[in-house]
């Protein structure tokens, strides 16, 4: 089960206003089509807010238990989208994307691996979240792609 972020949740949703359930549920059926993935969650119980989609773990290295993406979408275009690997050992490797009004860095910003550190890197966008999705799957394509070099 992903970190309990709901308290991000909260701080966002004040500044972003609600979530966007029907690009949430795009977003889900275009993650089912991907082969990435062995599961994706609609809103799940402790991340009502968000899609989760779980990787298949045949595609990392066994000292990685889990993998996933958990992506939240406003009404106003604004996001987080949270990758996270678990690994065997306890550790975990952690970036994300994010959109939204904020104190650490510009609107658009990525918080870099290995923990997602805030503040994190300014950075541009596309506004449709196909091509913000898409950039996503390629950076983190490049990461699993790396692991088998």
């Amino acid at each position: 089960m992903p970190k309990d972020r709901s308290d991000d949740d909260d701080t966002v949703a004040e500044n972003v206003g609600g979530i966007d359930t029907e690009v949430l549920e795009q977003i889900g059926q275009h993650l089912r089509q991907s082969h990435r993935f062995s599961e994706i969650v609609f809103q799940p119980e402790y991340a009502p807010s968000s899609v989760v989609a779980e990787y298949d773990t045949g595609y990392f290295p066994a000292a990685i238990d889990r993998a996933y993406l958990q992506i939240r979408w406003y009404e106003t275009n604004d996001f987080n989208v949270h990758y996270s690997e678990q690994y065997t050992d306890g550790d975990q490797w952690e970036c994300r994307w994010d959109r939204h009004p904020n104190s650490h860095n510009t609107h658009s910003h990525f918080h870099p691996p290995p923990n997602a550190t805030t503040p994190g890197t300014d950075a541009d966008y596309a506004r449709d979240w196909r091509d913000v999705l898409s950039r996503v799957l390629e950076d983190l394509d490049d990461r699993i792609k790396a692991f088998w070099a």
